[in-house]
């Protein structure tokens, strides 16, 4: 389960979001920079720093902390990018910064859980994360699929056009079944730390996304942008957080927050897109 089928799944869920992808957009930065940025600054500053302070301020240790943390350092994935289009957002910009994001995650999410680990874990139970493999692993779980994505799409659009639609439906299965799978693999785990972990991830998620929304409407972006930003920053990556916690750290209970954060951030998602395609009379032209 978490040395074949986990990555294995990941795998797919980024091989999918290659399809959709195009160097257009990664090019889009040059176009709108600032809508770029503001949202690069939530993900790649604000979240850390939000989920170190809520680490602090709900008394997390150990593993349970550093899992929360793990979150904070993934990027967004294919779900924020069907929730935003739902809710009528700038879908293009989503899949920019998700797409610029999930590169950028390689190097930084290393260092960040690193310092996690070395921070949060006691002595007798210290984990080393060696950089370099961590970073080849990470990019073999993301950044490979995503390219022969992009690959496939640039050799044949009509075809990952046609895949498009189904690949994110697959995606959002697997995505809720491995959840599934963690919780029900972690149950007695899971009831003994739920309430510690309920209130944190929900914070998480909550707080991330009014500084996504806070941030742009400061920047003056346009409403579009500003829910796309808001879901960007709060909705994060938990399938490649559980991978991480399960295959490359070998901690299970390190994927516990992630499983929790998974199930509120549908939740919420939910809440987004269906405000989104009731309030919002028409959604961007384009991808």
């Amino acid at each position: 389960m978490t040395s074949v089928v986990l990555p294995l799944a990941l795998f797919l869920i980024m091989l999918g979001m290659g399809l959709s992808l195009t160097l257009g957009d990664f090019k889009r930065v040059a176009e709108v920079p600032k809508s770029a940025a503001v949202g690069l600054f939530c993900q790649l500053v604000l979240l850390p720093a939000t989920a170190f302070a809520l680490i602090y301020g709900f008394g997390l240790t150990g593993g349970l902390a550093v899992g929360l943390l793990l979150i904070a350092a993934c990027p967004g994935g294919v779900t924020s990018n069907l929730i935003t289009h739902v809710s009528r957002g700038d879908t293009a910009l989503s899949i920019t910064l998700t797409a610029i994001n999930s590169f950028i995650t390689v190097f930084t999410i290393p260092f960040i859980v690193g310092y996690g680990l070395e921070h949060f874990m006691d002595t007798s139970r210290a984990i080393e994360m060696p950089i370099l493999k961590t970073i080849a692993q990470v990019v073999g779980i993301t950044v490979l699929p995503v390219s022969i994505g992009m690959f496939i799409r640039h050799k044949n659009v009509e075809f990952a056009e046609k895949m498009e639609r189904p690949s994110r439906i697959a995606s959002s299965v697997i995505f809720i079944l491995i959840t599934i799978g963690i919780i029900v693999a972690n149950k007695k785990t899971i009831q003994d730390h739920f309430a510690a972990l309920a209130g944190v991830t929900v914070a998480l998620n909550v707080i991330t996304m009014f500084f996504g929304f806070g941030a742009s409407k400061l920047a003056k972006l346009g409403s579009a942008q500003v829910r796309t930003i808001a879901i960007e920053a709060g909705i994060q990556n938990g399938t490649l957080a559980i991978v991480i916690a399960t295959s490359i750290l070998k901690q299970p209970d390190m994927a516990l927050p992630g499983g929790i954060y998974s199930l509120i951030m549908f939740a919420t998602g939910g809440l987004v897109m269906l405000w989104g395609s009731r309030n919002v009379p028409e959604a961007l032209p384009g991808r």
